[in-house]
């Protein structure tokens, strides 16, 4: 329920662990959710602020609370201010109606991460792309992946899927190595934070690769006008006017945009 509206943002919770418990500006519903449940953990599959922005404000609820992350981002869960900063170029006087507090976590909470790890029964691979710190976390009992933003951002009921690209630091084909990452494992469902568990992995898999790669063109040949247009109009045609909306309240189009154009200017040296 981000801002009111659903199918936008959400948690999974399992044996009082939490992954990616996304902002504060919705924690009220996170905790509602968990009713008698006290977390023990969360797991992080980066630190932006749409995944992670309530740790600290978790932690400073609970006491006990640990925090797993990758070690590239710990950092900046224990002095926010870069991130901040970073996030205020993109989202300018909307951060705190988007994401609420984002208060610092204390250090002696923090357990960084490097892949290749096994955390309470959740194996860690180190998955770039999306993110220079993005981890998923498989759950060994159930098969399921937790994999934050690396196959893509659909909302139910429909499969149309787009790639989340935002700046600063994406990089294709450290994702298109990661979504190998990610089928190695043969999960028997992924789940998505944006939006909800999706079990023909395979093809939704492929889903990812396509979105991403396409956007990757578009953004390259295209420019900003015309990606952004051919964008909505796919999304538009595939889904109905309450899921275009989700997709945008996920995914800004023009922070798609962006991410792609620096990766491009990156490459170009």
């Amino acid at each position: 329920m981000h801002l009111g509206r659903d199918r936008v943002i959400c948690a999974y919770e399992r044996a009082g662990l939490v992954v990616d418990p996304g902002p504060a500006s919705s924690v009220d519903t996170l905790i509602d959710r968990l009713g008698q449940t006290e977390p023990r953990a969360l797991l992080l599959t980066h630190i932006h602020l749409d995944h992670a922005g309530a740790a600290g404000v978790l932690c400073r609820r609970f006491p006990e609370l640990i925090v797993y992350v990758h070690e590239r981002g710990a950092p900046h869960l224990v002095d926010p201010s870069k991130l901040l900063a970073s996030a205020g170029r993109l989202y300018g006087d909307d951060m705190w109606e988007l994401w609420g507090e984002v208060a610092p976590v204390p250090e002696d909470r923090v357990r960084a991460l490097s892949g290749g790890e096994t955390v309470d029964g959740f194996r860690v691979a180190y998955t770039p792309g999306h993110a220079s710190h993005h981890v998923c976390y498989l759950d060994e009992d159930s098969g399921d992946a937790y994999v934050g933003d690396m196959a893509g951002i659909r909302i139910p009921p429909y499969e149309h899927t787009v790639a989340p690209t935002p700046p600063p630091d994406i990089d294709v084909e450290a994702w298109l190595d990661s979504l190998h990452t990610i089928a190695s494992w043969s999960p028997q469902a992924l789940c998505l934070t944006h939006f909800g568990q999706v079990t023909e992995v395979a093809d939704q898999l492929h889903r990812v690769r396509c979105a991403l790669t396409e956007s990757a063109d578009s953004a390259r040949l295209d420019g900003e006008e015309r990606f952004i247009a051919r964008l909505e109009e796919r999304i538009g045609e595939a889904t109905d006017p309450a899921a275009v909306e989700a997709f945008e309240q996920a995914a800004p189009p023009d922070q798609l945009y962006r991410g792609l154009d620096r990766y491009w200017r990156k490459k170009a040296g």
